[in-house]
């Protein structure tokens, strides 16, 4: 009986985005059979198989390296996220249908694989004392900027804490570095109470938008081995402690091909707000060759999920950004990413400047720890080998 891959494992299997892999059917490359669902289409295994092989062969070994590590073939084993045929799981749980109704904490638990009492008692946490002081000089800037040594002061000594401890007190201790993150983004004292609830009560937030907090904070929790959360893994694998890897997704996070990215998204949005036709204004930026950030993602071919959850509530408030968004998709193909629904809820929201960031790394937190977790479970120092493109040897 033959056996039949769907377009995410065929993607996988040959080191390509699914854009590429269209491409390859369009070009005759590869066929495509009818899915079981529509608009999806399944892949002969051995047709696959045959063109993986045919592309392996005689490429130099650091064009390998490069597709492994570039939106290629996974590189590492995890039981945590799967991002598959334009959907996103957490252990196997729709992460869009859970932000419905998850709190922070609960979805928290799933990834770190434990209660949610066991992770988030009524422990206060404790920080530097002089975190208080350093807050209110900072209050003014951007989370960009800030979060990163505000957390790192705000551990103080901790930073070089081993975290190998028995799994009730690590798991506590989770879910305390989460809430001294929580207190650095929102300039407040360490606090028990829910995510989203410390959140909304920092920011003067109702309900309902104190629900739609929760839901950016689920949907940003983890998203496989993404930059941050790789490095967050390379961190714990050398045994250093959960702070340590926490610091190292946040500066991986701060980059602007990643998390800063949303700041990239904001100056878009401030640049067409001063436009009376956005639409013409991004005709006119395609046309000089301007990037659009926060739009089009390798892995979402179709749309991010992320993005489409966190935009369904907002966009009918604002005709402009949908206007942009239907142009964009139009004249790209390429339709908002989670970058740009951050930022559309900062603003929908009325938060602080910077917040869109803020709210990705609070989020994000709980996958650098998942990660930090599961690798030291896993043992092993993550040192992948480099392909020397220099000089040889004389």
């Amino acid at each position: 009986m033959s056996r039949y891959l769907t377009s995410a494992e065929a993607a996988t299997l040959l080191g390509i985005s699914r854009q590429t892999l269209y491409a390859y059917v369009s070009r005759g490359l590869l066929h495509a059979h009818p899915g079981g669902q529509a608009r999806d289409s399944r892949y002969l295994a051995t047709d696959v198989e045959r063109l993986a092989a045919n592309r392996s062969r005689g490429r130099k070994p650091r064009e390998v390296a490069r597709a492994t590590l570039d939106w290629g073939l996974p590189v590492l084993e995890s039981a945590l996220t799967l991002i598959e045929d334009g959907r996103l799981y957490y252990r196997g749980v729709d992460a869009a249908q859970l932000s419905a109704t998850a709190t922070v904490e609960e979805v928290a638990a799933l990834l770190w694989d434990c209660n949610v009492e066991d992770a988030f008692d009524g422990t206060l946490p404790t920080v530097c004392a002089r975190l208080a002081t350093v807050q209110a000089d900072w209050a003014r800037g951007r989370a960009e900027q800030t979060l990163l040594p505000l957390f790192a002061l705000a551990c103080g000594e901790d930073i070089g804490a081993q975290w190998h401890l028995p799994r009730p007190r690590q798991l506590a201790s989770c879910g305390l570095l989460v809430r001294r993150l929580a207190a650095c983004l929102l300039g407040t004292a360490p606090a028990t109470g829910p995510l989203h609830l410390q959140c909304a009560s920092a920011w003067g937030l109702d309900e309902a938008a104190a629900q739609l907090v929760r839901r950016a904070l689920v949907l940003c929790a983890d998203h496989e081995l993404n930059a941050s959360g790789f490095t967050a893994r390379c961190v714990a694998s050398t045994g250093a402690s959960l702070q340590a890897a926490i610091i190292g997704g946040l500066a991986a996070l701060s980059g602007p091909l990643h998390g800063g990215t949303t700041a990239r998204v904001e100056a878009l949005l401030d640049a067409l707000d001063n436009q009376a036709d956005p639409v013409a204004a991004v005709q006119e930026r395609l046309a000089r060759g301007e990037e659009l950030p926060g739009f089009g993602h390798h892995l979402y071919p179709q749309g991010d999920v992320r993005a489409s959850a966190l935009l369904a509530p907002l966009l009918s408030s604002h005709p402009r950004w949908q206007a942009v968004i239907e142009a964009v998709r139009t004249l790209t193909g390429h339709p908002p990413s989670v970058d740009f629904a951050l930022v559309a809820l900062r603003r929908h929201l009325q938060l602080p400047p910077g917040s869109a960031f803020g709210l990705f790394a609070l989020g994000r937190s709980l996958g650098w720890i998942a990660h930090a977790l599961e690798q030291g479970r896993s043992g092993g120092l993550i040192r992948p080998r480099a392909a020397y493109t220099g000089v040889r040897p004389g």
